[in-house]
């Protein structure tokens, strides 16, 4: 399993780990998101690959607290292939992104899960992994 920084190289593979996300798109809508993302040194995006195929990935960004000083790096989306899962990948995609953040000075990492049924095994996943709850989440859409 290769862990290695995304590049543009690897839209294909992530737009089908959105799918298996549970939020499919096409290849030319991924394409500018991942430009708005790779334009931006506060981003970072980690993948896995096995034998070429990307099977995992993790996107980061970097935030500023202001309620405290420093900053923290927040996971915005952290996926493994269905085929993939239940092989340690997701944990080292999380122990590299926690390595990325202490190398940058983060003094803290956070995520965001959505409370359906199905992300009820992620969420056993984060807690074995130190992740705690702590907040409740809420969301506007904007038109």
């Amino acid at each position: 399993m290769e862990m290695r920084k995304a590049t543009m190289n690897d839209i294909e593979g992530i737009t089908e780990l959105m799918g298996h996300l549970g939020y499919p798109t096409t290849f030319n809508k991924m394409k500018i998101r991942l430009n708005n993302i790779y334009s931006s040194p506060d981003y970072h995006t980690l993948i896995a690959s096995d034998n070429g195929k990307i099977v995992g990935m993790i996107g980061l960004v970097k935030g500023y607290y202001y309620e405290l000083d420093g900053l923290y790096i927040r996971i915005v989306v952290l996926v493994v292939d269905k085929n993939y899962r239940n092989k340690g990948i997701g944990k080292q995609l999380l122990e590299n992104a926690e390595s990325w953040a202490n190398n940058i000075g983060a003094t803290g990492i956070g995520l965001n899960s959505g409370d359906r049924p199905e992300r009820i095994n992620a969420h056993h996943f984060y807690k074995k992994n130190g992740y705690v709850e702590k907040s409740i989440g809420f969301a506007k859409k904007m038109s």
